[in-house]
Order: C-alpha cells, then sequence, then structure tokens
C-alpha cells in the first residue's frame, strides 16, 4: 500500500484569452471564485493566455502543472471549459483526520482533582486546554489506562485503580470517539469493575466506541469498524497482561490479550469489513525512550500482517514513530509509545519527570485510486500540568506551554530537572523534526 504526503492547494482560476479574427481583438476574462468542497478548500492560481489564431496556449499551475490544447482560431474560452478545469482541481479524496492520546492515568491527585465543592465530581479540567484539537477531529482515540467503575467502588489510585463515571462523561464532552481499555489494569477491580465500567458505557453512550473489553462472547468476535466520509476503518487493541490477574473463569473473553494467532485471524476478518486498519497495543517497557526488540518484532508482524497504523501504548515516555516495511512491500506507520496524557506520578527521582511529556499521535487517511491510505502524519507533543486544587491538573499543548507553567508545575517538587527545555529536549530526541 503507497503512503505519501498530500498538501492542500486554494485555487482561484483565472482565465485570459485573446482572439485575432475578421481583424477583431475579443478579450474574454473568467473569474472563478473559491472552490469549496465538503470537506476542506482548495486554492490553486492558474493563468492561461494565448492569440488564438490556430496557435497552442497554455495552462498554467502552481507547482509546475501544465495543461495544454490546441485552440481553434473561432474559439473562445467558454465558462463551460472554465467549469472543467474547476472541477478537474477540486475533485479531492475523502479524507479523515484521525488523532490519539495515551495513557489517562488516574493516580489518587488526580481522582481527587475532579471532587468538586458541591459534592460532585467532574474532570472537564483534564482535557479543557486541548479540547479544541480533539472535537476538530473526524476520529479521535483516547487510551483509558484504568477501569471506570465509579465511586460506589470507590476511587483507587496506584497500584489498583479505580475512576470515577464522570471521567467517562468527560471524555465524551471533550470529544473522543473511541476508548480503547485493554490495558494492563483493566482487571484491577476484578470482574465486577470490568462489567461496571461496560455498564456505564453502554447505557449512558451507547455511540461511543469502547474496545478491548468485552461482556459477553458474541461482543468479543465483533470488531469495531466506523465509517468516516465512506472510508472505513477498523480499530483493534490489545494488551501483554493484566497484572497477574488471571481472566474470570466464565469470561476468558473478557479482556482482549496480545496471542498472535488471534491477532492475525482479527487483522484478517478487519481487512474484510473495512479500507483501513488501526490496531493499538498496550506493549513495551515502562519508562524507556526507544521501542525495544520485543516491540520491533511485534510491530514487523502487524506489518507483515498488512496493518496500516500502529498506535501503541504503556511506557508512560514517548517513544520514536517510524514506518515498517511489511514481507508484502506494504508500508505501516508505527508510533511506539504517545506516553501519558495526564497523571500524577509519585515518582521521586531523576528521570520521574519525562512522565509528565505524552504525544498526540495526528494521521490523515485519504482514499486514493480505491485504497485507503495515510497522507500525511504528525505529533504534537503534550505536557501534564502537575498542580494541586480541585479542577486544577491539567493537559497542555508543549506548543502553549511556558517557563513561568512550568516554574509551578510540582513536578519540580519530585524531580527538579523538569522545565520546558526538559520536554523540548526529550522530543528532539525521540522525534526529531516531526514534531516542528
Amino acid at each position: 500500500m503507497r503512503k505519501r504526503r498530500i498538501g492542500r492547494l486554494l485555487a482561484v482560476v483565472s482565465v485570459t484569452g485573446v482572439l485575432t479574427a475578421c481583424g477583431a481583438k475579443v478579450e474574454t476574462q473568467v473569474a472563478v471564485d473559491e472552490i469549496i468542497t465538503e470537506e476542506s478548500t482548495l486554492q490553486m492560481t492558474q493563468t492561461a493566455e494565448g492569440v488564438y489564431n490556430g496557435t497552442e496556449a497554455e495552462v498554467v499551475i502552481e507547482n509546475n502543472k501544465i495543461a495544454t490544447d490546441i485552440i481553434d482560431e473561432t474559439t473562445v474560452p467558454t465558462t463551460e471549459a472554465v467549469t472543467e478545469i474547476q472541477t478537474e482541481i477540486s475533485d479531492e479524496p475523502a479524507q479523515v483526520d484521525i488523532v490519539m492520546v495515551g495513557d489517562i492515568l488516574l493516580h489518587t491527585r488526580v481522582n481527587e482533582s475532579g471532587l468538586m465543592e458541591d459534592g460532585t465530581y467532574n474532570y472537564d479540567h483534564m482535557f479543557a486546554q486541548v479540547k479544541e484539537d480533539i472535537t476538530a477531529a473526524d476520529l479521535a482515540l483516547v487510551n483509558q489506562e484504568v477501569i471506570l467503575g465509579g465511586t460506589e467502588l470507590k476511587l483507587s489510585g496506584y497500584p489498583n485503580f479505580n475512576g470515577a463515571f464522570e471521567v467517562g462523561d468527560s471524555l465524551v464532552d471533550a470529544g473522543f470517539d473511541v476508548v480503547l481499555h485493554a490495558t494492563n489494569h483493566a482487571l484491577d477491580k476484578g470482574k465486577k469493575g470490568l462489567l461496571r465500567c461496560l455498564e456505564f458505557w453502554d447505557t449512558t453512550y451507547p455511540e461511543i466506541g469502547v474496545v478491548g473489553i468485552h461482556d459477553t462472547a458474541e461482543d468479543a468476535e465483533e470488531i469495531y469498524v466506523k465509517e468516516i466520509e465512506g472510508i472505513r476503518i477498523a480499530i483493534l487493541n490489545y494488551t501483554y497482561g493484566t497484572n497477574g490477574i488471571a481472566l474470570p473463569s466464565d469470561m476468558p473473553y473478557a479482556v482482549d490479550m496480545w496471542d498472535k494467532q488471534a491477532v492475525a485471524e482479527d487483522v484478517a476478518r478487519a481487512q474484510e469489513i473495512s479500507d483501513f486498519v488501526i490496531v493499538c497495543p498496550h506493549w513495551g517497557t515502562e519508562y524507556v525512550f526507544e521501542e525495544t526488540a520485543s516491540q520491533k518484532k511485534q510491530a514487523q508482524f502487524l506489518a507483515d500482517l498488512g496493518v496500516d497504523l500502529v498506535i501503541g501504548t504503556h511506557p508512560h515516555v514517548v517513544e520514536p514513530v517510524k514506518w515498517i516495511t511489511g514481507e508484502n512491500g506494504n508500508e505501516t506507520l508505527v508510533y511506539y509509545s504517545i506516553g501519558n496524557f495526564i497523571n500524577a506520578t509519585s515518582g521521586n527521582h531523576t528521570g520521574a519527570a519525562a512522565r509528565m511529556l505524552g504525544a498526540m499521535a495526528q494521521v490523515t487517511v485519504v482514499m486514493e485510486d480505491g485504497e485507503a491510505v495515510i497522507a500525511n502524519y504528525g505529533v504534537e507533543p503534550l505536557v501534564t500540568h502537575l498542580v494541586e486544587g480541585k479542577g486544577q491538573i491539567t493537559t497542555y499543548r508543549m506548543a502553549d506551554y511556558t517557563e513561568e507553567l512550568a516554574a509551578k508545575n510540582q513536578m519540580r517538587l519530585q524531580d527538579d530537572s523538569f522545565s520546558l527545555q526538559y520536554c523540548i529536549d526529550i522530543c528532539d530526541k525521540v522525534f526529531g523534526d516531526l514534531y516542528k
């Protein structure tokens, strides 16, 4: 499958014709307004001019595109001719903009930040600074690292997490469409916690895609597919394990575990019913900035299966973005780890500050020659702003973060190396020019 970057253009067409016939000179000026499609605006400057006495006229388009034609000496360019040009240059492919953020880690301080003065819970503050990016996407994914079992099960942080249902309310309000739950913490509250989480999603937000955990064998057999702009996108989610907690004996399908045969079968079925396949593995080694040998092997396996996009989570720090070539010559884009979206780690040592840096994966998919391909991709670095108080902890785009904010980030009390420049240096090391 070919992958390439496709730039957007905005076009204004101007056609001038000069006709010499029977001693008369005729000029025709046709102005074509902005060409607006449902998905985007295409703007390109075109100029066509020539003496139509049997000579060749040129239509010169930016980016060195040239269309030529022989104009009969009695022909003047018509509106219809310009319309044909307009149709050709505005015929953009269907396009889907995808974003995904990493781990929502509900450490104790994060859980407590949602308890408001009136006794209710609200977590909108966690997403307030990046909500615009999330809602603007056609498809937004999030790795909900911990189970949402509700306050009835008592909220808890590390090592056995449980989050409030209100976190789910805020995820939906922020604009997320798909929630990934296959993580090593999926069974922290056992079968009861998992079932309460699924019941919340099923009854409160049935329109939200929830992948990676299941309450029935039938649900576990289904491949989640989201169709946007005519492009069918399948999403699969697997975890390497559940922290040693066994799957319920009567629900061996409860959590999607990494098993090569099962993954291969799922991908094959996904490819039959979709145009584009995304796999989101919970994998790797915590706090390591480079992909491990195991991750490389798994990524190659997914590429050989023909998976289009891989976005990984679990290491709690960012890792590189790379293309992997499959055995059939196809190319798979792999985000090895996009780190944490939000967290309040208790780490109190040099290096803990790296957990404050995550990234938003940004991928544009288009239909090209009947195939869904990646037209563009990038990362938006994110910084958890760790501060005490109700409704305070949040996540900023690194581009909006300042040294003044960094000086107030309480991570500095745990690792005094934290600063804006510290985050920038990690991005330079891990992503290079990709995030700039």
